[in-house]
């Protein structure tokens, strides 16, 4: 059996969860250590004889103020009975983001032992927010839920990314559009940093869900078919997702500048939506507007060449 940055590649099933847990909270710990330069936090840098990269697990707990031995056992994985006030010196030793603190909570939370699921269902959008986002013309908008899956979208969107409405539910998911379809990915003017994004939200619902198997299942998909994705999900790193601006290239309009926001649902933490729109009177929204004009039906071509190329 082999295993990649703590995921099962071969012999997965839905009895065998892939994620191994210790697995996870060690080389998480590990890579937010090497992260750190001695310099970063006022210790001396002996340059090429340091034998480890970032700091030494003595320098880190001294930092932290926890014995060698206590964070040592922490680092191999062992997170069981680990106060809150320890793992918040830690992640302030550590410098972690308010993402990463969040996931480091999540890989130390006792493991609770429920019965495993057999092809889960898929997450359900309520009627009023499939009716919220067919108001939302000239807006795409979409509803992403666990495991980058995208649940509903609108005409805007459809237009934007491809119909979805054409493809397999499984294909509707983020991880297996950007490292799978090289089509869907050459959208974005920066894929690497999409790619990057992807797989920092993939790990944050694996902190969350260690023991999904669909999770696991999918991992291990990407894991033996896409060297960039073992790549980075081996780098550990996780973030929520947010706002901001993307550049996209699209084969129908060219070069969009979109500001995106992805707004949490109160009901549900494990849905959010996502909305595209353009600054107003900018070439790009001029754009947005022709691509939602001609609507799905020029999406429909796309999304054929698109299943062609996945």
């Amino acid at each position: 059996m082999r295993a990649y940055g703590g995921v099962i590649l071969d012999g997965m099933t839905d009895q065998e969860p892939a994620l191994d847990r210790r697995a996870e909270l060690s080389e998480f710990l590990r890579t937010r250590r090497a992260r750190i330069k001695p310099s970063d936090v006022g210790l001396p840098d002996y340059g090429h004889r340091r034998r480890v990269p970032g700091l030494r697990r003595e320098e880190l707990s001294q930092l932290a103020g926890v014995s060698v031995a206590y964070y040592t056992r922490l680092e191999q994985g062992n997170g069981a009975n680990v106060s809150t006030e320890i793992l918040e010196a830690i992640s302030r030793a550590l410098r972690l983001t308010d993402a990463e603190h969040a996931h480091l909570l999540h890989l130390t939370k006792p493991r609770q032992h429920k019965k495993k699921r057999r092809g889960g269902a898929r997450q359900q959008v309520r009627p009023a927010l499939q009716q919220l986002l067919d108001a939302m013309e000239g807006v795409p908008a979409y509803i992403v839920g666990r495991r980058t899956d995208i649940l509903a979208w609108n005409r805007a969107a459809a237009a934007l990314f491809g119909d979805f409405a054409t493809w397999a539910p499984e294909d509707r998911n983020w991880s297996r559009m950007i490292f799978l379809n090289p089509q869907v990915k050459a959208l974005f003017a920066n894929p690497e940093q999409k790619a990057s994004d992807v797989v920092s939200y993939l790990r944050m619902d694996a902190g969350c869900h260690p023991d999904d198997p669909e999770l696991s299942a999918l991992v291990g998909q990407l894991s033996v078919k896409s060297e960039e994705f073992r790549r980075l999900w081996a780098a550990h790193d996780v973030k929520d997702k947010g706002h901001g601006t993307k550049v996209l290239h699209h084969p129908l309009v060219g070069e969009l500048t979109l500001s995106y926001e992805t707004l949490m649902l109160a009901d549900d933490g494990e849905q959010a939506l996502s909305t595209y729109h353009a600054e107003p009177g900018s070439p790009s929204a001029e754009a947005l507007r022709l691509l939602v004009s001609w609507g799905t039906d020029a999406a429909a071509e796309r999304s054929a060449s698109v299943k062609d190329q996945g």
